[in-house]
């Protein structure tokens, strides 16, 4: 018997530009994005139902690079679909450098509640170094066009461990994290994915990874830090401001709480079978057109699903 709302994650795959160290699935054929949300509407009707939804969150890729009549046109079919509670929380990922305060009036017109900027490091250099398309300006314009256009939760993502950084410089990205008070924070650990132009440079000795010991400090700083500006640490990586600002999407795969994944590369769970669809695009949206976009589920013990 499910005994708590259910979560949709929607993966939009679309990226100006591939970051160095993300290996998360995107393409930068933004020609296709009217093709892909097509597909997804004709997803959406295909989805099991999971029960009555609380969240539903937009991830990528980014997100922000469609146009704020196509989140509306995507959230007007999964409203049909699902059981939307009075209170879902609606997230969308958006990147500095692609949003601006008319567009993300207009994402919250369409439905969305929920804003989360991918900021990653208010360094230049920093930035430089991860392959971001923003500038540090561009990281503060973002959070205040955010704010000029309504959004009172918003969460800010910042990346640590980068190669050489010191608690004295990470100290400077948390202060100006909070500084504009943002309702939540994630701070992750910069990895090495295989494949990854920074993993093949690691591979080559061209980049030196701080050591773990290094690491692990400058993680207990963000932590002592962001607790003594009154964050909660609620995950591993996530913080916030009180439990009203906890992301209810994150909580669900800890809480292994049913989650439908729609677009290519989502994964998706409903005890005790976990399922996934195509990674690549043109698979997805060849395989929607014939009423199929799944690759294959796998059943899991109940060891494995706890």
């Amino acid at each position: 018997m499910q005994t708590e709302p259910a979560g949709i994650y929607i993966h939009v795959p679309f990226c100006l530009r591939k970051c160095r160290y993300c290996d998360f699935y995107s393409v930068a054929q933004l020609n296709q994005r009217d093709a892909f949300v097509k597909a997804l509407q004709r997803e959406i009707e295909l989805a099991p139902d999971p029960g009555p939804v609380d969240s539903l969150y937009f991830g990528g890729g980014t997100p922000s690079l469609l146009d704020p009549d196509q989140v509306a046109a995507i959230l007007t079919a999964a409203r049909a679909r699902f059981e939307f509670l009075s209170d879902v929380e609606i997230t969308l990922e958006a990147n500095p450098g692609t949003v601006d305060k008319a567009t993300l009036t207009d994402f919250k017109t369409a439905g969305v509640n929920r804003l989360n900027l991918g900021i990653q490091s208010f360094e230049n250099r920093q930035l430089a170094f991860l392959g971001r398309i923003h500038t540090a300006t561009e990281a503060r314009q973002s959070i205040e066009a955010a704010r000029a256009a309504g959004y009172s939760n918003l969460g800010l993502d910042l990346i640590y461990g980068l190669p050489g950084q010191n608690p004295v410089e990470m100290a400077r990205e948390v202060e100006a994290a909070v500084a504009p008070e943002p309702e939540h924070l994630s701070c992750y650990l910069l990895t090495y994915e295989q494949g990854t132009p920074l993993d093949k440079d690691r591979e080559f000795g061209k980049v030196t990874p701080l050591p773990e010991k290094d690491a692990a400090d400058l993680f207990l700083e963000i932590r002592k830090l962001l607790s003594a500006h009154g964050y909660r640490q609620y995950e591993i990586s996530n913080f916030a401001r009180s439990e009203q600002y906890f992301s209810r999407h994150n909580q669900k795969y800890w809480n292994f709480a049913p989650y439908i994944g729609l677009g290519p590369a989502a994964h998706s769970f409903i005890e005790p079978v976990r399922y996934w669809n195509h990674r690549e695009l043109p698979d997805y949206l060849s395989d929607l057109e014939k009423g199929n976009h799944r690759s294959g589920p796998r059943k899991l013990s109940p060891r494995a699903s706890r």
